[in-house]
């Protein structure tokens, strides 16, 4: 895995630390995102602890980047930021895990299991304001979803509401994440949603999360 924080004094501690819990192995440390990019590249690497606010190129890009240009990698924040731009972006970008510098080294190193295994692990309070920001900003009464949706892409759609990535969703489903793609591709193109917050906004309206 990669620690990716600006500030050395922050980076190379929690990297040290991270370095000796069982089945983590830190194998670059960063203090922006093309340095990310770059050790990644390197490879191999599977999980990312990204901050957010980095010179040069921040968290959610260097996310967005990572995600289309090694979709294999799963991304986790860690930031002192926790406000509904942050939260939202990060996760619109690909991250599978969000959680606060509040968090100890036990929440840490689950939320880096689980991104390796492919589940999304979201701070409590991280959670908690998503799903206020999500459901305040859900129109009412809820635009309804059309009726041409087929069963397997409002499951997509459902499991988009919960939080799982792309590989979490193919590995409940017992399908390939390529077939996920396409369902997503499909149920954003029939339903008219924008991006990812957007689907959770709208499998919460829709009773579906």
């Amino acid at each position: 895995m990669v620690v990716a924080d600006d500030q050395a004094a922050v980076r190379e501690p929690l990297a040290a630390v991270l370095a000796l819990a069982e089945g983590i192995e830190v194998v670059a440390a960063a203090a922006n995102g093309t340095e990310v990019l770059a050790a990644v590249a390197a490879g191999p690497v599977d999980v990312v602890l990204m901050d957010l606010r980095m010179p040069v190129m921040d968290g959610i890009e260097t996310t967005r980047r990572l995600a289309g240009e090694h979709p294999e990698v799963a991304v986790v924040v860690l930031t002192t930021f926790a406000d509904d731009d942050s939260i939202l972006g990060a996760l619109g970008a690909g991250a599978r895990g969000y959680l606060t510098k509040n968090a100890g080294r036990q929440d840490i190193t689950r939320a880096i299991r689980a991104a390796a295994a492919g589940q999304s692990v979201l701070d409590r309070e991280v959670q908690d304001r998503l799903l206020a920001t999500v459901r305040f900003k859900t129109p009412a009464p809820a635009q309804p979803l059309p009726e041409d949706l087929t069963p397997r892409e409002r499951e997509v759609l459902a499991l988009i509401g919960q939080g799982l990535p792309n590989r979490g969703i193919a590995e409940r489903l017992f399908i390939s994440e390529a077939t996920v793609k396409t369902h997503i591709n499909n149920l954003f193109a029939k339903a008219g949603i924008r991006d990812r917050p957007d689907a959770v906004r709208r499998a919460i309206a829709s009773g579906l999360a």
